[in-house]
């Protein structure tokens, strides 16, 4: 039988994923996926790969994902938060100081006081900060209730700053947590606390140093993508997208060279 055609932003991968490891190489690979397929984000996903299928249908294998997702941070095997354009993004571990660089995000527990001073995150994400200092891994119900966002209101405006905390990186996905009868919850750890080696190397990485890392992977997969796609996905700027292809494109030749040698 043959292999379906591979979908726009898709990779073409040897085999299907079937296994933990197997997912935990796919990422490692490609430095940095989403889980589902999203439209407007021009990255592969880990979905694509364990199914074959860009639509979403929920069965053992949509299940199956979704346990990994929360089991790669949880052993500290990947990165996984709401991060490109608040959606489920995994990150390895050997790009996720880029990340952190490229965000100026490396930063400590007790640095919530300093981000919120400089006006980098508001009073609610500052407060959920806090408290995840103080705590360490909680679950949403009891981090909700010691942050006093138990109320509609307040669940709407704890939601607002979680995609905030986890856009800004600062925030990471740490497993899940049965806290109801119902479905489980999720539970978040600070990222600096949940992967202490690589923000400890994302503060010897200059954020234009980055950017160029980040590019040439990226474009070592999607070698004809424009400087548009580039600037759109990371949320650089025109020059600094410039900058980074310049950098960039020698190191991409270099690694696409190895890859077919």
């Amino acid at each position: 039988m043959p292999s379906p055609r591979v979908p726009a932003n898709e990779v073409r991968w040897p085999r299907r994923v079937a296994t933990l490891a197997d997912a935990r190489k796919y990422i490692d690979a490609l430095g940095f996926c989403v889980l589902f397929p999203v439209n407007n984000v021009a990255l592969p996903s880990l979905h694509w790969v364990v199914t074959r299928r860009r639509s979403l249908v929920f069965d053992k294998l949509f299940l199956k994902i979704w346990r990994w997702k929360d089991e790669l941070p949880r052993r500290g095997q990947a990165f996984y938060a709401k991060y490109f354009r608040t959606r489920g993004t995994l990150i390895s571990l050997e790009y996720l100081p880029y990340f952190l660089a490229m965000r100026e995000a490396a930063c400590s527990p007790t640095d919530h006081a300093r981000f919120y001073a400089g006006g980098r995150i508001r009073d609610d994400a500052r407060v959920i900060w806090e408290v995840l200092a103080e705590h360490g891994p909680l679950a949403t119900l009891e981090l909700r209730h010691l942050c006093r966002m138990e109320t509609k209101a307040g669940n709407v405006r704890f939601k607002r700053a979680m995609l905030d905390l986890q856009a800004r990186l600062i925030v990471a996905h740490f497993g899940r947590e049965q806290e109801t009868g119902a479905w489980e919850s999720n539970r978040f750890e600070l990222l600096c606390r949940a992967f202490p080696k690589q923000t400890a190397a994302a503060r010897s990485i200059e954020p234009g140093a980055a950017r160029a890392k980040l590019a040439a992977k990226y474009l070592e997969w999607q070698p004809e993508a424009a400087p548009v796609q580039l600037s759109r996905l990371f949320g650089w700027s025109k020059d600094e997208t410039a900058a980074a292809i310049s950098a960039a494109r020698p190191v991409s030749r270099k690694l696409t060279g190895k890859k077919r040698g």
